[in-house]
C-alpha cells in the first residue's frame, strides 16, 4: 500500500521526460527538464521497491542506487532554473555543483560514511543518514535557493509571457523544495514521507508553464539563436562593406603595378572579379540572413506586440519597399511583374514593417521555387472588395504538392529539399491574423502557387498610388476556379 503513490508518481515522471525529449528534441532546457524528472522517476520508483523489500541486503542495494540518483537531484533543479532562466554564466556554478554530487556519489558507493545503514519504519526499510550526509542537506539548500533566486532575477525584467512563465517555474521548484522534509526519516523521525506529494504538485505547475504557455516552445528558443547571431552579422557587415570600399583601389593598384612592370601578373582574371565583387556578395548575404532573423524575432514577439501602435498604411508603399529593399540574385528583379493599377490601391490598418516582413518571406520562397523549377516568374495584383481587400502573389515555379498544402502555415514545417527553418509562413498567417486578416494558398505541383493576403477594408481612407511599383504585363497563366475569376489584370 505504501508503494503505490511514489510508483505512480515515477511512471509518471518517466513518461513526461522521456515524452519533452522526443518532442521537443535535446536543447538545453529540454535536456535539463527531461534529467529532473528522470532522477526524480527513478528515485521513487527505487523507494516503491524498497518499500516491498524484507531482506536487508536487498535493501541496502536498493537504498545506494536510489541515493546514487538522489545526490544529482539538487542540481538537476538548478540546472533547469539556469537554463529557464536563460543564463549561461552560471553554469560553471551547475558543473561544479555536479562535480561536488559526483564526490559524494564515491563515498555513498565505497563507504558507509553517507548511508550508515539503514531504519526499519512501520511502512518498511529507509536510509539513515551518515556523517557526509548533512553536506548534501547544505547543498540542497544551497544550489535550489541560488536557482529560485537567479529565477526572481530574471523574471523581473522578463516580456509579460515570459515572466509568468518564469513565475510558474518558480513556483513549481518551489513546491518541489518542500520534498526536502522527507530528510527529516533519514534523521529518525518516523512518519510517511510526503515529499511524494510535493513533486507531484511540482509537476503539475510545470506543466502549465509547458503547455499553456509554451515554456519549451521553439520559437523561443529561437529567439535566444538569433539574438546573439545579430552582433556577429553586423560586424560581418561592416566588415564586408570595408572590402567593397577599398578592394578596388587596391585592385587599381595592382593592374598599374603590373602595367608598368613592378612586379609579374599573379592572379587570374576571375580571381580579380571575384575580389571585386566579394565585398557586395558578403553584404548581400548578410542581409539575406537579416531579414530571417527578423522575421524569427518578429514572429516570436507576435504574443507580446502592441497593437495599439498599428496604423494605417498604403499597400502601394510597403510593397514598394518590399520589392526595392530585398536582396537578389542575378536577374531575379526581373523576374517580379507587379500588375496593378491605381483605382486597385488600398490601405489597410496594422503594421507596414511587419507587412513588409511578410512580403520578403513570399518573395523569398517564390524566387527559391523558380529556381528549383528552373523557370517561371512572379506576379503580383489586387483586388479591391466591398468589405475585403485581396493581395495576390503567384509564382509560376515548382508548385507546392497536395499533401503538404494543409501544413504550409505550420510551425517548422517545411516542403524546400535544402532544409527551410520552417518560420516564414508561420510568421505570414500570425501577422495577418494579428491585423484582423488571414492568408490563404492555392497551388498546383509544377505549375503555381498563389498566396492570396486579405484585408478587412478599411473605410474613407485615401488611396496612394500603386503603379509605380508595376513593371511590364506578363504572359496570362494558367487558371484555376479560383484565378479564373481574380486572374491578374494586364498593364496596357
Amino acid at each position: 500500500m505504501y508503494s503505490i503513490l511514489p510508483a505512480l508518481v515515477a511512471s509518471v515522471f518517466l513518461g513526461y521526460g522521456l515524452y519533452v525529449l522526443c518532442t521537443q528534441g535535446f536543447t538545453r532546457i529540454g535536456i535539463s527538464f527531461s534529467v529532473l524528472c528522470l532522477i526524480s522517476a527513478f528515485w521513487q520508483g527505487t523507494w516503491a521497491v524498497l518499500f516491498q523489500v524484507h531482506t536487508p541486503g536487498l535493501a541496502m542495494f536498493l537504498i545506494k542506487f536510489g541515493y546514487l540518483l538522489i545526490l544529482f537531484l539538487p542540481t538537476s533543479l538548478y540546472h533547469f532554473l539556469t537554463e529557464v532562466s536563460d543564463r549561461p554564466n552560471e553554469r560553471h556554478l551547475v558543473y561544479l555543483s555536479y562535480g561536488i554530487a559526483s564526490v559524494l556519489a564515491l563515498f555513498l558507493i565505497g563507504s558507509d560514511l553517507f548511508v550508515a545503514g539503514f531504519y526499519e519504519y512501520f511502512w518498511g526499510y529507509y536510509p539513515k543518514a551518515g556523517p557526509l550526509h548533512p553536506i548534501h542537506v547544505l547543498q540542497t539548500v544551497v544550489v535550489v535557493c541560488r536557482g529560485l533566486y537567479i529565477t526572481l532575477l530574471q523574471q523581473k525584467t522578463a516580456p509579460p509571457i515570459k515572466r509568468i512563465r518564469l513565475r510558474l517555474c518558480i513556483a513549481g521548484i518551489f513546491t518541489y523544495f518542500f520534498a526536502a522534509v522527507d530528510y527529516l526519516c533519514n534523521y529518525g523521525f518516523e512518519f510517511y514521507p510526503p515529499g511524494v506529494l510535493f513533486i507531484a504538485v511540482s509537476l503539475g505547475i510545470i506543466t502549465v508553464a509547458i503547455v499553456k504557455y509554451g515554456l519549451f516552445n521553439p520559437m523561443a528558443i529561437a529567439a535566444s539563436v538569433a539574438h546573439e547571431m545579430r552582433t556577429p552579422l553586423l560586424s560581418i557587415r561592416n566588415q564586408a562593406q570595408g572590402i567593397h570600399k577599398y578592394i578596388p583601389t587596391l585592385l587599381d593598384s595592382y593592374q598599374l603595378a603590373i602595367a608598368n612592370n613592378l612586379c609579374a601578373p599573379s592572379l587570374p582574371p576571375f580571381a580579380l572579379n571575384y575580389l571585386a565583387t566579394i565585398g557586395k556578395t558578403l553584404t548581400h548575404e548578410v542581409d539575406r540572413t537579416s531579414a530571417v532573423l527578423d522575421m524569427m524575432l518578429a514572429s516570436i514577439k507576435m504574443d507580446q506586440i502592441d497593437k495599439t501602435s498599428f496604423a494605417q498604411h498604403g499597400m502601394g508603399h510597403c510593397l514598394n519597399e518590399a520589392i526595392e529593399r530585398y536582396t537578389y540574385d542575378r536577374q531575379d528583379r526581373e523576374r517580379i511583374i507587379v500588375s496593378v493599377t491605381e483605382d486597385q490601391e488600398f490601405r489597410f490598418y496594422g503594421s507596414d514593417t511587419l507587412l513588409i516582413l511578410v512580403l520578403f518571406n513570399l518573395l523569398k520562397n517564390a524566387l527559391y521555387a523558380i529556381k528549383v523549377a528552373g523557370k517561371g516568374e512572379i506576379q503580383i495584383w489586387a483586388v479591391r472588395g466591398p468589405t475585403v481587400n485581396r493581395l495576390y502573389f503567384r509564382d509560376t515555379g515548382t508548385g507546392i504538392a497536395g499533401d503538404a498544402l494543409p501544413n504550409i502555415f505550420d510551425g517548422f514545417f517545411t516542403t524546400k529539399q535544402s532544409g527551410g527553418t520552417g518560420v516564414g509562413l508561420t510568421f505570414c498567417h500570425r501577422v495577418m491574423a494579428s491585423f484582423s486578416g488571414r492568408i490563404r494558398c492555392d497551388s498546383i505541383a509544377g505549375q503555381y502557387t498563389t498566396f492570396t493576403l486579405e484585408f478587412p477594408k478599411v473605410e474613407n481612407a485615401p488611396d496612394e498610388p500603386l503603379a509605380s511599383a508595376a513593371s511590364a504585363p506578363s504572359a496570362p497563366l494558367r487558371q484555376t476556379e479560383e484565378s479564373k475569376v481574380h486572374s491578374p489584370p494586364h498593364v496596357l
